[in-house]
């Protein structure tokens, strides 16, 4: 990074270490001003009228850039990126949904932004048969041209994930729920590895983030705001893969579910989204169909 580039991205970073700062509010700001250098150099006055007052101090007491230094030096490394939303990587479908982050942390292949993405996702405890048709229908989509988006948990996700890499010139983005400096769950370490070499790993959270269990939900809307369609292979009903589709739809994107057996638990939840109006799968024609024409 240039020394321009690096203090800008120092005032960013510092927005997240605000004390009581929402992304919402961060977008708020930046909307009122324009710029996290505006930001900062605002009055206490005018920053009261955007924030509580509590925020309002702590913006006034400056940026903190000893607290921003663990990102700013992951983004010195190689591959390493900070999107922000002045920059023109920043993924326009997530500008479309209701609280899109404020900046993405990003490591490895930024044309994967680019692409139609098709996020697919499901149960952690997936049965075999469960990651074979998630492996099967993430290939057989990247072959057709889509991105795959999940969230590299065990299961479906990490299945997909393997789909999409098993092709060639396949693409996949893994949005993860910690800082990108940690590999979560740790047995994946060797299949970031393969994502960020051959696609994109996504965080909005500051480098050093661990996994705690509030920030999964807010993961899951990037999951599937990034993406045109969301395709749920196994899941129990209220699962964070049933919430991900729900989202999916609250933001506009197309939902499909695969079917299974009236016995097993891990279909309640596609079987409720079925109901619900998602779109039933059998086949990879299912899903493009409905998207194709959105490409």
């Amino acid at each position: 990074m240039t020394q321009e580039e690096n203090a800008e991205a120092a005032l960013w970073i510092c927005l997240q270490l605000i004390p009581g700062l929402t992304s919402k509010g961060i977008c708020t700001l930046l909307g009122q001003f324009g710029s996290p250098e505006n930001i900062f150099s605002a009055s206490h006055q005018d920053l009261n009228k955007v924030v509580p007052e509590a925020v309002s101090s702590s913006i006034k007491n400056g940026p903190d850039f000893s607290g921003a230094e663990p990102s700013l030096q992951w983004l010195y490394k190689d591959h390493n990126h900070l999107i922000t939303l002045a920059d023109r990587h920043y993924p326009q479908s997530l500008l479309e949904i209701p609280d899109p982050p404020p900046m993405l942390y990003a490591k490895g292949d930024l044309s994967c932004l680019t692409m139609p993405a098709m996020a697919i996702v499901g149960s952690r405890n997936a049965s075999a048969q469960g990651e074979k048709n998630a492996e099967e229908f993430a290939f057989a989509l990247s072959e057709q041209g889509f991105c795959i988006v999940s969230g590299m948990a065990v299961g479906i996700d990490g299945a997909a994930h393997r789909g999409a890499l098993r092709n060639k010139n396949g693409k996949t983005i893994a949005v993860a729920g910690t800082g990108l400096d940690i590999v979560y769950p740790a047995k994946h370490r060797d299949l970031a590895h393969q994502i960020a070499t051959q696609g994109l790993i996504l965080s909005e959270f500051l480098i050093g983030t661990p996994s705690n269990p509030e920030n999964f939900p807010r993961r899951n809307r990037i999951i599937s705001g990034i993406s045109l369609g969301c395709l749920v292979i196994e899941a129990n009903t209220n699962s964070g893969s049933t919430m991900t589709a729900k989202l999916a739809t609250e933001q506009g994107r197309e939902v499909f579910a695969i079917p299974g057996s009236i016995h097993s638990p891990m279909s309640k939840g596609c079987h409720a989204l079925i109901k619900e109006g998602a779109k039933l799968v059998d086949c990879i024609q299912d899903i493009t169909d409905e998207l194709n024409p959105l490409n």
